[in-house]
């Protein structure tokens, strides 16, 4: 590499990617503390579940509960979570998309 030959040097490449880092984990963090729901049987079943998408939650309205049924109400908590956790992946690519889309090929010489 020839010196002032319109070459990003190495160290402002470390410090790009230094800070995308820093940037990518603030991000993460945000997610893993934010909180989304999804729903089911119009609401009778509903999941809470971080942006990571692990589940905080889980509410299940008594009109719901038929002991002779028990597999809708599976189907509506499966259906509910589910929906929580579609929703914490749109929150992922929200949050994580500008951050990430800068990695392929937006810091010359690093294998992203």
């Amino acid at each position: 590499m020839i010196p002032g030959g319109g070459q990003p040097n190495m160290q402002e490449l470390l410090q790009q990617a230094q800070k995308m880092q820093q940037e990518l984990a603030r991000a993460q963090e945000e997610l893993a503390e934010t909180e989304v729901e999804g729903q089911a049987g119009g609401g009778l079943v509903r999941a809470t579940v971080t942006g990571a998408g692990d589940l905080r939650g889980l509410e299940i309205d008594p009109r719901a509960v038929d002991p002779e049924d028990t597999e809708t109400l599976a189907d509506l908590v499966v259906a509910a979570v589910q929906a929580a956790n579609e929703n914490a992946q749109k929150l992922q690519q929200q949050k994580l998309g500008p951050l990430t889309q800068g990695l392929g090929g937006g810091i010359p010489g690093m294998p992203f």
